[in-house]
């Protein structure tokens, strides 16, 4: 199987827009038209798939606003030529339009298409200590990944599943440090990559900015919760002050970078406001935004930081009209399951898994249960792909498929609750017992033996499917009965 000829003309197309862009620096609107009807046409119009088209929209808005948000960047000569040169290899030719043959040869042998990246946190130590830090990292700690076991990862998932895209979280990745080598060599030691790392933004100096820029294929996610104040609140005094020094070092030599907003109880208005989203998108040019409420797992973790019901179902309302009206390139990793056909964890296909600073293989960032650790798994003679088959992860996927995954419209369950812990814990205390999963540590030992953490979490995930299901009816299935199923 190959790439079809829709395809194809489809990948030329950007590719072209791309290129005349690297050369240029010009952009012309009738060919960035052109790119987004091919790309309405592909996934709203063909719909080969026959998901609802709420949700096929939902992906295009979500597409069509990153797009948007690059060029905008490249027209206000925020980005640099290298990173447009790996904007233009990576982003594009190979995460966009993956070579469907390794999907195909991945399918006949494990029965599954392969995940799509890996989130690795190759270090737990951090200059600064968070409340509520879902890694409950600090200065104090020492834990580690080698350069050697993260240079493997990333070869081998880009070599067996074609994988092009890599998340570095932490701790902080800019303090991790191997052999003299640090994130930035990773990144260039993977130029067939590209690298989002989140990180608080503390040690972008000008000169580590200087070499993100001659690298080109990294782009930085910088934490807020708000502005100086709620930020300094969380993170610590001057916190914020030293992120719009980052920004500044970043625009000034063409670094692309977002902002990674956790949004609490207490600032969800704030994240999702109009000066909120005038200032950091408009005047320090951050081109995408990732939202991760907050869950409550690592230091202190507290059923009380959670965004309310009601607040969820507000913010999924505000982020639709930031998405479909405004243009902003922003995603919230619950409310904007429908974009990712619902939870991406356990190595879903085009999914992925997350490995931390002890080796440890989790299904998720925000779930520390494991049942394997890299290291151990390497030093046995097995891989990634050895992980990828253990019994919890079948679990989860499991799960998956049976809630709503590759289902037909009038089967599927409701998508903008995708999570498995957060919306579901239910069915995730029956993949975590089925799966023999253990906690990675204490906070999450902690937790899974707090008989009301269960009994909250349970309420919280039925409230808030509750407030959402009549979205989901309305909206996405509803108007999808009798058509033709998914294939």
């Amino acid at each position: 199987m190959t790439i079809g000829r829709g395809d194809a003309i489809l990948k030329e197309g950007i590719l072209g827009l791309v290129n005349i862009l690297t050369r240029e620096g010009l952009l012309s609107k009738a060919v960035v038209k052109l790119v987004e009807r091919k790309i309405y046409n592909k996934l709203i119009i063909k719909n080969r798939l026959g998901f609802p088209r709420r949700m096929q929209e939902d992906k295009f808005y979500t597409i069509r606003d990153m797009f948007h948000s690059l060029l905008k960047a490249v027209q206000e000569g925020r980005i640099s030529p290298s990173v447009r040169e790996s904007l233009s290899k990576v982003l594009v030719s190979e995460i966009m339009f993956d070579d469907v043959n390794y999907r195909e040869r991945f399918r006949e042998k494990f029965g599954q298409a392969p995940p799509g990246f890996l989130t690795i946190s190759p270090t737990k130590r951090c200059n600064l200590r968070c409340k509520g830090c879902y890694a409950a990292s600090s200065g104090a700690s020492q834990e580690s990944l080698s350069y050697e076991v993260v240079d493997r990862i990333v070869r081998e998932k880009t070599q067996k599943w074609g994988s092009h895209f890599t998340v570095i979280s932490g701790g902080e990745p800019f303090l991790w440090s191997d052999g003299g080598k640090g994130i930035i060599d990773l990144a260039a030691a993977h130029a067939d990559n590209f690298f989002l790392v989140y990180t608080n933004g503390t040690l972008i100096s000008r000169e580590v900015a200087g070499r993100l820029a001659q690298v080109g294929n990294i782009t930085p996610a910088i934490s807020v919760e708000g502005f100086a104040a709620e930020t300094d609140a969380r993170r610590g005094k001057g916190v914020h002050k030293k992120i719009l020094q980052a920004f500044d070092n970043l625009r000034k030599v063409g670094v692309p970078f977002g902002i990674s907003i956790t949004a609490l109880r207490g600032n969800a208005e704030v994240v999702l406001g109009d000066k909120f989203i005038d200032f950091y998108f408009g005047e320090q040019g951050a081109i995408y935004g990732w939202i991760f409420q907050y869950m409550p797992i690592g230091r202190r973790y507290s059923l009380d930081m959670m965004v309310t019901p009601e607040q969820r179902l507000w913010m999924y309302e505000r982020e639709q009209e930031l998405v479909r009206e405004k243009e902003i390139f922003i995603a919230d990793f619950w409310n904007s399951g429908p974009v990712s056909n619902g939870c991406i964890s356990a190595g879903r296909p085009g999914g992925y898994f997350y490995i931390d600073w002890n080796g440890d293989v989790m299904p998720c960032v925000f779930v520390p249960y494991s049942t394997h650790n890299i290291v151990k798994v390497y030093e046995e003679g097995g891989d990634l792909d050895t992980v990828l088959a253990s019994p919890f992860f079948e679990a989860i996927r499991k799960w998956q498929r049976e809630y709503g995954y590759m289902k037909r419209p009038d089967q599927m369950g409701n998508l903008v609750t995708p999570c498995v812990i957060r919306d579901n814990h239910r069915a995730f205390r029956k993949a975590l017992q089925e799966g023999g999963a253990w906690p990675v540590d204490a906070n999450a030992e902690a937790a899974i033996k707090d008989r009301g953490y269960y009994e909250g979490m349970v309420a919280y995930g039925d409230k808030v499917k509750e407030l959402t299901n009549p979205i989901w009816e309305k909206e996405y299935v509803g108007p999808e009965r009798g058509k033709t199923a998914v294939a």
